[in-house]
């Protein structure tokens, strides 16, 4: 079976069909087990998710019944196979005995640092691989069709840090491999979706010089310049602007470098170079 949480949170049974949940509190419930399978999920974290900081009185209780209701759908819809037990009680809380194979969020995490490890060991091909096999696997926002507290809220924003380390990834391989050209159409759209990111601004830059395209990358520093005044009343960083002073010097003969401060570090998630948006 396949539990799909980026995008509507789906369960893929073994023969191919496809149950979306209805009961929010339930999917709440099994969705924050499934991002820490085989692990103790504590009765109180799971409480804090479902009401924040007012439960009701009856708390542990309607914990109770969810749980219930969690274990008799996926036996009831004929999900699970005969004999598995696949959510345990395990004082203080429960756990979901999946394997991270079964679950998507932990097959992109191991993508991503599979493809982080073989970009690093200088192997941009593979990591290449690697890192387009765990951006396929986006469908869309995190349990986009159902409420999320403040417990699965500080898990998506970690899988989003880690989709922007992807494409970071992706970038940087092709980079590598002599396909700077074509990354311009994905820059393009990076630099829409993430505006403050100085470090996808500075490839778009680099990359449109490289193509023999100057009066755009001044056009594409232009505009990272208005977002940053117009958004948080900044210049662009030190970095950028060395980057601009190459671009406008007279006839460059080759393209200007990546800034090597603006690099995104090893091992590092972040949406922005300098303010960390």
């Amino acid at each position: 079976m396949r539990f799909n949480l980026i995008g509507p949170f789906e369960i893929v049974s073994d023969d191919g069909r496809v149950y979306r949940p209805g009961t929010p509190k339930v999917c709440q419930t099994l969705a924050l087990l499934l991002t820490r399978p085989h692990e103790i999920v504590t009765a109180e974290a799971l409480i804090h998710e479902l009401w924040g900081d007012a439960p009701p009185r009856s708390a542990v209780t309607t914990l109770q019944t969810y749980v219930y209701h969690a274990r008799r759908m996926l036996v009831s819809e004929d999900l699970v196979p005969a004999g598995r037990s696949l959510i345990v009680t395990s004082p203080p809380g429960y756990r979901i005995l999946a394997d991270d194979a079964e679950i998507d969020i932990r097959v992109f995490e191991r993508l991503v640092a599979q493809a982080r490890g073989e970009l690093g060991g200088g192997d941009p091909g593979a990591a290449l691989r690697s890192v387009r096999q765990a951006l396929d696997l986006w469908r869309g926002p995190a349990l986009s069709n159902h409420p999320v507290g403040d417990v699965l809220t500080g898990h998506l924003v970690h899988l989003e840090e880690l989709r922007v380390r992807a494409f970071e990834i992706r970038i940087e391989a092709q980079e590598q491999l002599g396909l700077t050209r074509e990354s311009i159409p994905e820059l393009r759209k990076l630099t829409n979706d993430y505006p403050l990111n100085e470090w996808f601004h500075s490839r778009l830059i680099t990359a449109l010089v490289a193509a023999g395209r100057r009066a755009e990358a001044v056009r594409a520093y232009q505009n990272v310049h208005r977002v940053l005044a117009d958004e948080l009343g900044m210049e662009p960083s030190p970095e950028l602007r060395q980057l601009r002073a190459r671009l406008l010097s007279p006839a460059p003969r080759r393209a200007p470098g990546p800034p090597a401060a603006a690099a995104p570090r090893a091992g590092g998630d972040r949406f922005a170079v300098r303010s960390g948006t």
